[in-house]
């Protein structure tokens, strides 16, 4: 959410962002923020203006009384009175007026970074750089399910009779590879010095709304019936929620955690050919991390972040690239984002498996999560995020990746210690 004082300053500063993010149904809401702004300022200073009035009646009225002047004191006791039905009356306008403008001002696209390239959808996000070589093998990669039936490690019919479509059972081989990819993401951000955490899986709305907008929440969140609590759809939600309401110190700063959870999510829209198995699913878990720091160090953590994935990656031979998002494909209080991909052998090309942003102080703002500088000063924090690895869309990339001609799965040595020190996994 913007600071309404940026906006009043500095609307065609706000309207080119909203064209650069082809959002132009959205243009006149600028237009009506300051209007409902400048009336809410109008309000204040009659409020203002209408309480010094009724001190000076009031301090009237001691002096009539004092004087034995009880019509008079009477009759300004009637203007005290009116004067305080108009302060009511105009609070209660206030009150709507304020809710109002924190409704369009929630819709309204935070200002994207400089450097983030203009393009309307991910059609036209940039590549930045490639770390490994893909490879392509000279025997067939089978489709990442029936890899993992080789290993009687999957079961998405049970599951569909079970939950429905985009549910699964993991077995075997392949959920213990499963549990020991997340092991290992998370002992590597703990030696990179981020603080460990599960953090709860569920949030009210208020951190909801706090951490991402509408359109993200009404594709993605699962509502609990009869209550005030959605599924999270990434630690992300819970984790900055963590910082709701509070002041920090600024000699505190960065906050850096990484976390463990089951993560939920709708995934609304149709799904091509590559997206079945275990590509789009509902129910997924993931190891994620997130920083709370100052703005000016926002950019420096933004790039150790997504470095964080890639070394990951690399670590288990998998070849990576990273993609800068367009301003069409950002989430509206995203000021910069990349999404990592893994190279897939059968498809030849790359594929997402994680996501790096820098929300700036959108949700700070939203949650009120402010820094107290030394100087004494009070402003809002910046918050960032990114995936260290959501499995099990990373297996698919891992599988493919360590496939070997015999149809057996090779053991990278960095997850050896969480598989029993096994050095590949063999079809049944």
């Amino acid at each position: 959410m913007l600071d309404i004082k940026f906006l009043r300053m500095n609307p065609d500063v706000v309207k080119q962002n909203i064209k650069n993010k082809f959002q132009d149904e959205k243009l006149p809401l600028v237009d009506k923020v300051i209007e409902l702004d400048q009336k809410n300022r109008d309000i204040k200073q009659e409020v203002e203006a209408l309480r010094a009035e009724r001190n000076k009646i009031s301090k009237e009225i001691g002096a009539c009384m004092a004087h034995g002047k009880k019509e008079e004191a009477e009759e300004l006791k009637k203007k005290v009175q009116a004067n305080a039905d108009r302060v009511e009356s105009l609070s209660a306008e206030e009150k709507d007026v304020e809710a109002e403008i924190k409704k369009i001002m929630m819709v309204i696209p935070n200002i994207i970074d400089p450097s983030v390239p203009i393009g309307k959808d991910d059609s036209e996000n940039v590549e930045i750089e490639k770390f490994g070589e893909p490879v392509v093998p000279d025997y067939e990669i089978p489709y990442h399910t029936d890899i993992m039936e080789s290993f009687d490690g999957i079961d998405l019919e049970a599951a569909g009779k079970v939950a429905g479509n985009g549910f699964y059972y993991l077995m075997g081989d392949i959920a213990r590879l499963h549990s020991a990819v997340i092991s290992y993401a998370r002992d590597f951000m703990i030696d990179r010095g981020f603080t460990y955490c599960i953090p709860p899986f569920m949030i009210r709305s208020n951190v909801v709304t706090g951490v991402m907008s509408f359109a993200e929440m009404d594709s993605m969140m699962y509502k609990i019936e009869g209550e005030d609590l959605y599924l999270i759809g990434t630690s992300e939600h819970s984790m900055i929620g963590k910082f709701i309401d509070t002041m920090t110190k600024e000699e505190e700063l960065p906050k850096t955690l990484t976390s463990y959870s089951p993560c939920f999510r709708k995934e609304k829209g149709a799904h091509g050919i590559e997206e079945r198995g275990v590509y789009r699913i509902h129910q997924f878990e993931k190891q994620e991390m997130i920083v709370v720091c100052k703005p000016e160090e926002s950019k420096q953590w933004y790039d150790k972040l997504w470095k964080n994935t890639v070394d990951l990656f690399r670590s288990m031979d998998i070849p990576v690239r990273t993609l800068e998002c367009c301003s069409g494909d950002l989430a509206d209080l995203k000021v910069k984002s990349c999404d990592v991909e893994a190279w897939s052998p059968r498809q030849k090309k790359y594929f997402e498996v994680g996501s790096c942003s820098n929300l700036g102080d959108a949700q700070a703002r939203r949650l009120g999560i402010r820094v107290k500088g030394a100087d004494g000063s009070k402003y809002f924090a910046h918050t960032l995020n990114n995936t260290v690895v959501a499995p099990p869309r990373m297996l698919i990339a891992f599988l493919e990746n360590n496939l070997q001609a015999d149809g057996s799965v090779k053991i990278p040595e960095v997850l050896r210690p969480y598989m029993g020190g096994k050095s590949e996994i063999r079809p049944k």
